[in-house]
């Protein structure tokens, strides 16, 4: 327990942390790597260039700060980072060396301010936080291998087969090379897939979403090819799962994990909203709706650029038409004249409010909703403004947590991915 004293220290650093928190966590990461290139092995290096590792790390240290004294508050924030951490392989001895270099960021950054008292009380709350994480990611660790199929660290799968979904989105069916059963998972839940990138000679991580209903003998992840374009490089693992990985080649997988999953106890509605790849966990709870739950009403709301690009259309709408408590709306930005022609989605241009109310038969529902946080956003804000409860709102971030409360005035207010 941290003395009355330490926490007054830790609190008081909290306008501090507002301020200069993504530069010390900038700061952390370069310290981190350079005195341990062997922990690139099990961070993103898209996120790291992009700052949303940073980012992501600062709102931690800030939230951790701010409920110093009450750090229950932040247990599911403790949980979910726990998920992504188990996923990747941290492990306990990972936690003295990042707080060594955090503190090393603290007191390079904030200077003459970062006085002993400080880091002193900054040292005993990060040895708490960190106990509080070593002790939840070893319960999940424990409870992972203790289950039917189960499994610690990453298991070899094959490539049992590759489907084409879209222009972009690729399903590859994985199953396990030693022939033996593979864990259970919830409805929206990941996995974690390792693959060594010959070209910078790291081990690159990257989760993707089981996309679809579990008790199958296989898993599936639907992966989004992406290319390179004026903003970003090409995304390498993406890349290599869609060109490089063949039928009866060999993956590295983590036992599924995440907290963004379906309560399956609730009763009421589900509303299930996607933006581009963003449908794969929210096929995953589709199709365990319709097979297992057949009483309780589904509204499925898509979002793609356009038909070229718009995944498991046709599996969806044969969902459709065999059940009737399943209704489907399909929105394109910028629909091809080949969609024009058809007719065979709902709206033209973003999904809004107004048409999100139009189409939504109650607000009293279980809400869910994953695609680009731009989309998200817009998403968060509609639902909001319609009455519904944080309680009901479900989303997951692809990538370290961001916002969204607020809206970047430089994003658009509606978004969809491919």
């Amino acid at each position: 327990m941290l003395s009355n004293e330490s926490i007054a220290i830790i609190k008081s650093t909290v306008p501090v942390l507002e301020v200069h928190g993504t530069a010390i966590t900038t700061r952390f990461y370069q310290l981190l790597f350079l005195n341990h290139p062997e922990l690139l092995n099990i961070f993103n290096h898209a996120n790291q260039k992009k700052g949303k590792q940073q980012a992501a790390l600062a709102n931690a240290v800030y939230a951790a700060a701010l409920h110093i004294d009450h750090l229950e508050n932040i247990l599911p924030a403790v949980r979910q980072i726990s998920h992504k951490h188990r996923s990747l392989g941290v492990q306990p001895e990972h936690y003295p060396v990042v707080g060594k270099y955090l503190l090393a960021a603290i007191k390079e950054v904030l200077g003459a301010a970062a006085t002993d008292e400080i880091l002193q009380a900054w040292s005993e709350a990060y040895g708490m936080i960190a106990d509080a994480f070593i002790g939840v990611e070893q319960a999940m660790v424990e409870e992972t291998k203790a289950q039917v199929g189960g499994w610690e660290g990453f298991r070899p799968f094959v490539v049992e087969s590759k489907v084409k979904e879209s222009e972009v989105i690729t399903s590859l069916y994985l199953v396990p090379r030693d022939g033996g059963a593979i864990a259970a998972f919830e409805p929206g839940q990941y996995v974690s897939i390792k693959t060594d990138v010959q070209e910078d000679g790291f081990t690159h991580i990257r989760q993707f979403s089981l996309s679809d209903a579990p008790g199958k003998p296989y898993y599936r992840i639907s992966v989004k090819r992406e290319d390179a374009n004026k903003d970003r490089p090409a995304g390498k693992v993406s890349v290599m799962l869609h060109q490089s990985f063949q039928e009866g080649d060999v993956l590295w997988l983590s036992a599924p994990a995440g907290d963004f999953t379906l309560d399956r106890e609730d009763r009421r509605p589900v509303v299930l909203i996607s933006g581009g790849v963003g449908l794969t966990p929210l096929i995953s709870m589709l199709n365990t709706l319709v097979h297992h739950d057949p009483q309780r009403q589904v509204t499925f709301i898509h979002a793609a650029l356009n038909g070229d690009v718009h995944a498991m259309k046709e599996h969806v709408s044969e969902l459709a038409r065999r059940h009737p408590q399943l209704t489907v709306h399909y929105c394109y930005r910028q629909p091809t004249e080949r969609d024009r022609e058809s007719q065979d989605y709902h709206r033209e241009g973003a999904i809004d409010l107004p048409w999100l109310k139009s189409v939504i038969p109650t607000m009293d529902a279980g809400f869910y909703f994953c695609g680009p946080q731009p989309f998200m956003k817009v998403v968060n804000q509609a639902l909001t403004a319609c009455g519904v409860g944080a309680d009901d709102r479900h989303y997951e971030f692809f990538g370290p947590s961001g916002s969204l409360e607020e809206t970047d005035e430089q994003e658009p207010q509606s978004a969809v991915s491919s």
